[in-house]
């Protein structure tokens, strides 16, 4: 079991503390490990397992327990039973909370009436708007949970005696080809397996986040949307020129519907949505956003090996890694040029240009050169899988794995 140590250690200073803790992300992306994780870190500071409850609202064994008021006749009977006068700590622990119908209620009674400390998940960002919002406002703490990014890929295959010697090179060659969901890493010399295991995560979030949650009439509609966004990856879209797009096709689909299941699979953490940005200004273009996938291995998985360039796919990994850390990201416009990444944090900025290869004076120019645009001197990258440092005028140039694994930006 890989330890996932960068959110241990965001939710390590919140333990014990009333603020509920809630791990959110896609499906599969390690959220219940992660809960496994913490539980033992208690165990090992002496918590009684009898104090430690966990429900995984995903086994049918708890089905029962998906009402209200249902799971909380069941929590206050197990806590009454074992706590026999005591004032000691119950450790609540809730996985996939958004299958108990009106959970938020039963969650903040549970806050209120016990003395305890609580962590959930959720597949759905719904989750953390109105339904949180009304009954816990101010009271909860949100991690979002990634696949893995290249550093916790590496350190998984430590635990694979097929892959455990590889070289860094060739780990990060797997990485691209496999992606960082957590359980591929462990079936990444099985191909046929891992593509399988990819497009049933694929298939459970569309079925399960999507079309379910959010009652969708029209199944295929949502897929060829979902196509389209995935294999334009790193490309300027909106609403509009999906319009065109399927107007061509002699189906008439309105712009509002087309966001519309867009906003559900950016809910189900399928997609994420980056903002263009006027630099100059620091105006948001609210047109042409870009969208990236939660993990690159599923273009490849569901359409084919061909189906992103290489440059999507370095620009995808890039984008994760940007979230996972933290970075308020987009896309920035500078005159008539763009720059792929403009990142964010604690009023500091890093600016990203990522690229396949340096392969010509024309590229090394517009990779580099667009800087010259912007006056200021906060960092900024050219990132490529070229081997020898090509860094010019203040501008550092890495190789996207040694970029990867950098501690900072």
């Amino acid at each position: 079991m890989t330890e996932r140590v960068g959110y241990f250690h965001k939710i390590e200073p919140f333990i014990n503390t009333d603020l509920i803790k809630v791990l959110v992300g896609m499906r599969r992306v390690g959220k219940s490990v992660l809960m496994e994780q913490i539980a033992n870190h208690l165990k090992a500071l002496g918590v009684l397992e009898s104090h430690i409850l966990y429900y995984n609202f995903e086994q049918l064994q708890n089905a029962p327990l998906c009402t209200a008021e249902a799971l909380h006749r069941e929590i206050q009977q197990k806590i009454t039973a074992i706590k026999e006068g005591s004032q000691e700590k119950f450790y609540l622990f809730f996985d996939e909370i958004q299958e108990v119908n009106q959970w938020e209620k039963c969650i903040n009674s549970f806050r209120i009436d016990f003395n305890c400390d609580i962590y959930l998940t959720g597949s759905n960002s719904r989750l953390l708007s109105g339904e949180l919002a009304t009954y816990l406002a101010g009271r909860y703490i949100k991690i979002q949970v990634f696949p893995f990014s290249f550093a916790e890929f590496m350190e998984s295959c430590k635990e694979n005696p097929l892959v455990g010697n590889k070289s860094i090179p060739e780990l990060f060659h797997r990485y691209l080809e496999t992606g960082g969901m957590p359980f591929v890493s462990s079936i990444q010399t099985m191909k046929d397996a891992s593509i399988n295991y990819l497009q049933d995560i694929y298939n459970s979030v569309i079925l399960k986040d999507i079309i379910q949650r959010n009652t969708i009439r029209d199944p295929e509609l949502l897929e060829r949307i979902i196509v389209y966004a995935l294999l334009n990856i790193s490309h300027t879209f909106s609403s509009s020129s999906l319009t065109k797009y399927f107007k061509n096709e002699n189906r008439c689909v309105s712009n509002e519907t087309i966001m519309n299941y867009l906003h559900f699979c950016r809910q189900a953490f399928l997609f994420h949505k980056i903002p263009r940005m006027e630099i100059s200004t620091k105006k948001v273009l609210t047109v042409n956003e870009k969208y990236y996938v939660a993990d690159h291995s599923f273009a490849q998985a569901i359409y084919g090996t061909k189906a992103n360039s290489i440059d999507q796919i370095l620009e995808n990994l890039v984008c994760v890694e940007a979230l996972r850390r933290n970075y308020d990201v987009k896309v920035g416009k500078v005159a008539d040029k763009e720059i792929d990444f403009v990142l964010e944090k604690n009023g500091e900025i890093r600016y990203i240009q990522v690229c396949y290869l340096l392969a010509s004076p024309d590229t090394i120019e517009r990779e580099f050169g667009v800087y010259r645009q912007i006056q200021d001197n906060y960092p900024k990258y050219v990132v490529s899988l070229d081997e020898f440092d090509m860094s010019r005028e203040g501008i550092l140039h890495r190789h996207l794995r040694d970029f990867l694994l950098q501690e900072q930006w």
